[in-house]
């Protein structure tokens, strides 16, 4: 490499490669040293917040896992000689565990119908996330398979024929593609309601009457709703995929099969009452429904507050606000001690069914506008590029608007699920017992009132991995789903 100098001359040096940087700018080094140890206060305070830090840490570590009691007959396995606590009793947990997990009252010879019903749900719901050409090998048919034949053989032969229909009906209506039943322009949107309401009656009518004469009256009902779904959902996706056919299915079939598991009185099955449900299985039906429940009301209040007719807007306004002006804790008082003076004498609702109305009721109103924040972020734009292709009102929200907008907002729609999911220990004030009244109920007991910590231990542990799982996969949604958006 040569240079000229300034007097005219030439001046030569030597050519060197780049040199690698200093150990102390990259790497683990360089991150420690730049975050922990320069300037030298820094390096102070490391030291002194990670002997804090051990401290702690070993406090913790010694009380829940080292020195904790796991095998024991009673609490006096965990009582030192001068009558004394140090440590973690996890006997308490072994102890009253399936009172946590099925409530002080739900029959112990009854237990298995909700372990059965959540088994029936994981493997019914397993395909959903499976990609499509593992499905299209058989997978997801095999699966439906297997979870039918353990239906068989723990269920019966009756009620695993509905299983049976609910998990292989998604793939060979998906794979038949029976065709265009019903034209979906929208010309002809009043024409394909009234079409589609008479099959739904007709299927309803059908199976209602098919299982009254095969099993009886009890059991016709909830055959004659399913039957009415499945007519429902195919002439309505006779062209959906898999996916979305288990998707309808869960959400449509799915609940009364697992009513009639939980409740009984039909099938064989005998009668409990729902106040006699409890820990963590209430915990789940109470979120569950108010989840399920939340996304589509909120959904349509969140239109119709953007709603060009006065009425519409006015009483989507007019919901919303209501419910989200009052504390759930008031809606379920209202619904649990206040409802039933106003009803005609005689006629009184179901204490846990007027709780899973008042929590999805109220979760609605902030899902709404949740939603309404993602419709307010797309652009004008939008809305006039579906409009110039000929889109109707429902084509462009379906199509073009809503995808976009929920995709959007899938924080705020998470983060509204996991308040709920916490907010279910609420119940307990109108006497029904979750995971958390189930905890205070079992350290009432005198033999065990000393260990009320690992229980509230235990609780805060069951919500985390609940509410974690929740937010990981959102995340997952939202890297699924990322189209371009800025991210951080």
């Amino acid at each position: 490499m040569t240079e000229t100098a300034s007097n005219g001359g030439i001046v030569k040096h030597d050519r060197h490669e780049d040199l690698p940087p200093p150990k102390s700018e990259v790497g683990v080094y360089g991150w420690v040293y730049h975050n922990l140890l320069y300037p030298w206060h820094n390096a102070v305070l490391t030291v002194i917040g990670g002997l804090i830090a051990i401290w702690a840490i070993w406090g913790v570590v010694d009380y829940v896992f080292i020195g904790s009691i796991w095998v024991g007959d009673g609490p006096e396995a965990c009582t030192a000689q001068d009558g004394s606590i140090i440590h973690a009793c996890w006997v308490f947990i072994d102890a009253r565990f399936h009172q946590f997990i099925y409530g002080p009252f739900y029959p112990e010879e009854s237990r298995w119908r909700i372990n059965f019903s959540f088994l029936l749900l994981a493997l019914v719901a397993t395909p959903l996330f499976l990609k499509e050409e593992w499905i299209k090998r058989g997978i997801g048919l095999g699966v439906a398979g297997a979870a039918t034949v353990f239906s068989l053989l723990a269920y019966g032969l009756g009620p695993a024929a509905i299983i049976a229909l609910m998990m292989f009906a998604p793939y060979g209506l998906a794979f038949a593609r029976v065709g265009t039943l019903l034209p979906s322009s929208d010309n002809n949107a009043i024409v394909g309601f009234g079409v589609r309401l008479a099959v739904f009656i007709a299927g309803g009518l059908a199976g209602y009457l098919l299982g009254w004469a095969i099993v009886g009256e009890k059991e016709a009902v909830p055959l004659g709703s399913i039957a009415a779904f499945l007519a429902f959902g195919l002439i309505t996706l006779n062209k959906a995929t898999v996916k979305a056919w288990i998707t309808f299915l869960l959400i449509t079939v799915y609940p009364f099969i697992a009513f009639y598991l939980w409740v009984g009185d039909g099938f064989g099955l005998n009668y409990i009452e729902t106040p006699q449900w409890g820990g963590l299985f209430l915990t789940l039906v109470v979120a569950g429904t108010g989840i399920a429940a939340s996304l589509p009301i909120g959904i349509v209040f969140a239109l119709g507050r953007r709603s060009e007719m006065p009425a519409i807007r006015a009483v989507s306004i007019g919901f919303i606000e209501l419910w989200r002006g009052v504390p759930l804790i008031t809606v379920l008082f209202m619904s649990s001690v206040m409802l039933p003076l106003f009803l005609p004498e005689g006629v009184n609702f179901d204490k846990l069914l007027r709780a899973l109305i008042g929590v999805a009721l109220f979760s609605s109103a902030y899902m709404a506008e949740v939603v309404r924040g993602g419709l307010q972020a797309i652009p004008k734009g939008q809305y006039e590029a579906a409009a110039s292709m000929g889109l109707g009102y429902w084509q462009m929200m379906r199509l073009i608007i809503l995808p976009q907008a929920l995709k959007l907002v899938i924080p705020g729609i998470v983060n509204t699920f996991i308040g709920l999911f916490k907010d279910t220990t609420l119940v307990l004030i109108i006497g029904l017992f979750d995971l958390l009244g189930s905890v205070q109920a079992a350290t009432t007991d005198p033999k065990w009132v000393a260990m009320f910590v690992e229980g509230y231990v235990f609780t805060a542990m069951v919500f985390w991995i609940f509410c974690f799982s929740m937010s990981r996969y959102s995340m997952h949604i939202e890297r699924k789903l990322h189209t371009g958006h800025k991210r951080r």
